[in-house]
């Protein structure tokens, strides 16, 4: 008979040898449909609690990760400039706002068009994933962001990005005015740097 046990010790496995977070699904397709995968994740949460390392989910996926307080014992102390164009920026924004979204409700919300290089730089950059092709006319590809996008911001999920309220009491909109005024008399390809620090295992 299966023992309980057994079956938190194979999502445990499942888990730390997978290089990608993995949803309850993708767990179950390696430790077998009959494991309660959601119980064990749960067990396996509580006991990583103020460990090394702990248990997370992003975006309804699982994965393990450093404890945020030890992190910089394993970070090279060096920073990475990461350039992202203004029009990236943008359609990042949109896509973790509206997604699924697709490259032509994109365009709608901007206003301009975006070239294909934009989105391919996203997903390049491990934030933006195809998420499957709308039943419309043409059966356009939407977009939505991965857990990666949500790791790399410190978000568990899409309920946390910041709000109207929130974007306007950190003075992003506001004055919305000049805002406007400041993006319309940008270059659309303008470069911003963002700065990121890169974690080495």
């Amino acid at each position: 008979m299966r023992e309980v046990e057994d079956d938190i010790r194979a999502v445990e496995a499942v888990l730390f040898a997978s290089e990608v977070p993995m949803s309850i699904g993708e767990i179950r397709d390696h430790v077998g449909q009959d494991v309660d995968v959601p119980a064990s994740l749960a067990e396996l949460a509580g006991h990583y609690v103020g460990r090394g390392i702990e248990l997370v989910e992003r975006g309804k996926s699982w994965h393990f990760q450093t404890a945020p307080d030890l992190a910089h014992f394993l970070r090279r102390e060096r920073d990475e400039s990461r350039k992202l164009s203004r029009a990236a920026v943008e359609t990042l924004a949109i896509i973790a706002y509206h997604e699924p979204v697709s490259r032509a409700e994109i365009e709608a919300i901007r206003g301009v068009q975006i070239s294909k290089g934009t989105l391919d730089v996203l997903m390049e950059s491990g934030w933006v994933r195809p998420a499957g092709r709308r039943e419309a006319p043409g059966r356009p590809l939407t977009y939505a962001t991965t857990a990666s996008f949500l790791a790399h911001f410190g978000l568990q999920s899409r309920r946390d990005l910041p709000g109207i309220d929130d974007l306007k009491a950190a003075g992003l909109l506001d004055p919305i005015d000049a805002a406007m005024e400041q993006l319309g008399g940008q270059d659309d390809e303008g470069e911003l740097e963002l700065e990121s620090e890169r974690d080495e295992d």
